[in-house]
């Protein structure tokens, strides 16, 4: 292996003076309080009061906001298992909900901050080639900003863009929570608006449908045509907060509706829009994934757009966005709707690829260790991923998903010079192995839209395509991910600090259509005053 290792070596001589990692330091949080994590449950909750009853294993301590348990991802060592299997699903509700943490003065809990949804809430630069694969993968390998001695593996995935004119018909089914918890400025008055502007991106040969819940559930319009916009929005105007919340009646009513008007080869989908807070009949975790599982079968997808606050359900929404074929979002702001429903209409409600499983397999010659950055509730077992019967995310037209791994290379410069420290192999690697060359191979698992069997892309990335300094997409990506860790009080911290975060994303900002970037900058800078 002596070849392959002075490869290697010289690799990593190039890798020189940076300073960070992507992680972090505790936050201290204001109110409200963070609660702690349920002992062997799937969810935690936060508030200011003592413990109240669990159910589902969500404790609710007063502000009833529950998030499933994150248990960060831990270094593994590649000579013990190579691969890792996770489903390549991307929702960006997480973002829009620490900014309105953080926007409102306090700190989030660190189980509402899930990495992968901040860092994939923007859009990356590179021009990226396609070629006769509805996926294009990219492989970039460099140092962190924030850490010279620590090499971070950026991988992107990215499907084409489709134009508007080229969508399929849709048949959309709003499915409106208006119970009582939904009379607050922040949750049915910001719902109309955002369905206003999704109403206007809608053509003559789209259908709407409305079926409201609070109580029970009603259709208030059936198949009305995307050209009548106003009496679309005269529907969505017209309604009321009010009484409990039977959410399980609402989804059978509007799958049921969504079946009757099922258009073949269009886009079938149910958007269901509140704060997640189910209190009547089919109501727990448990019972309404089993419902969502079965409805999933019917071919239409499932969108959940989360408002509000103090009463927020992430953790329901999340769980019924990942078995339904569906995303999730949580619309904070005009702007944010905007940015969802309208700037990325075409990813975020047209599917182009179901279930879509990664695998990245390191190769133990030069890759010693490697630590997925996020995606912790999304990881699979190695073998579903040619398991067709495993469910996985499922990716829409133009979304770029990106993926970050923390790796250590054999041999890599530990940031002190030793004479002997490249003559040195540690153990006894094959120097003849054919793929000697190589540091880890992408692939990519999907199904065309209504097919059973799976298909595969793959990518390998080399030894000479490590980098001594790492892209615009790159940096601004780890200073996302530091972020999170600093939210999070990651163990992989480092010495990373809010003002090391803000320089690094500032010096990374890119084209920034849309001005989101600059947005993150005003962000930081607020958390930075909350963090101290």
């Amino acid at each position: 292996m002596k070849k392959n290792t002075a490869a290697l070596t010289a690799a990593a001589l190039m890798i020189m003076s940076i300073s960070g990692a992507c992680s972090s330091g505790p936050p201290r949080n204001t109110a409200p309080a963070q609660g702690s994590s349920v002992s062997g449950g799937s969810a935690s909750s936060y508030g200011s009061a003592p413990s109240m009853p669990a159910y589902d294993g969500v404790y609710d301590y007063g502000s009833g906001e529950s998030y499933l348990v994150i248990d960060e991802n831990e270094k593994k060592l590649t000579e013990n298992e190579a691969a890792l299997t996770f489903s390549l699903k991307v929702d960006t509700a997480s973002y829009s909900n620490v900014q309105r943490y953080i926007e409102s003065g306090n700190l989030p809990p660190k189980d509402a901050v899930r990495t992968e949804e901040l860092i994939n809430y923007f859009r990356y630069d590179t021009d990226l080639y396609f070629g006769n694969d509805p996926f294009a993968i990219y492989t970039e390998v460099a140092p962190s900003p924030f850490d010279a001695d620590k090499m971070m593996a950026f991988i992107r995935v990215k499907t084409p863009e489709i134009d508007k004119d080229d969508l399929p018909r849709s048949n959309l089914t709003f499915l409106i929570d208006t119970s009582g918890s939904m009379s607050s400025y922040d949750k049915l008055p910001l719902l109309k608006d955002a369905f206003a502007l999704l109403t206007e991106t809608l053509g003559e040969d789209d259908i709407v449908s409305i079926v409201t819940y609070a109580g029970e559930s009603k259709i208030v319009s059936d198949s009305v045509s995307g050209a009548d916009k106003r009496r679309i929005t005269g529907a969505v105007d017209s309604l009321k907060a009010g009484g409990s919340t039977a959410g399980g009646e609402g989804i059978q009513t509007a799958y049921k509706l969504a079946e009757k008007n099922f258009i073949e080869g269009g886009n079938n989908r149910i958007i269901l829009a509140t704060d997640g807070d189910f209190n009547v009949g089919v109501s727990s975790n448990a019972e309404l994934s089993r419902l969502i599982k079965e409805k999933k079968e019917s071919g239409v997808y499932l969108s959940i757009l989360g408002f509000g606050m103090g009463n927020i359900r992430d953790d329901l929404m999340e769980t019924l966005s990942k078995d339904g074929n569906g995303n999730y979002f949580y619309i904070n702001s005009l702007r944010t709707a905007r940015k969802v429903l309208v700037e990325e209409h075409a990813g975020n409600l047209f599917t182009v690829a179901d279930d879509v499983k990664a695998q990245v397999e390191f190769n133990p010659e030069n890759v010693k260790s490697y630590r997925l950055v996020g995606y912790e509730n999304r990881v699979m077992s190695n073998r579903d991923f040619t398991d067709d019967t495993k469910d996985a995310g499922d990716i829409g037209a133009g979304t770029d998903v990106i993926v970050l791994f923390e790796i250590e290379l054999h041999n890599a410069r530990s940031g002190i010079e030793y004479k002997y420290q490249n003559s040195v192999v540690a153990d006894d690697r094959n120097q003849d192995s054919p793929f000697a060359d190589e540091l880890f191979e992408v692939r990519i698992r999907y199904k065309d839209p209504g097919e059973s069997r799976s298909k595969l892309v793959s990518s390998p990335t080399m030894v000479r395509d490590i980098k001594d300094h790492g892209s615009s997409d790159f940096n601004f990506a780890c200073s996302v991910a530091i972020f999170a860790d600093l939210l999070r009080g990651s163990e992989y911290a480092g010495y990373a600090s809010p003002g090391k975060v803000i320089s690094v994303a500032a010096d990374n900002t890119g084209r920034d259509n849309g001005g989101y970037r600059a947005d993150f900058l005003a962000l930081l800078d607020l958390y930075r005053g909350l963090a101290g």
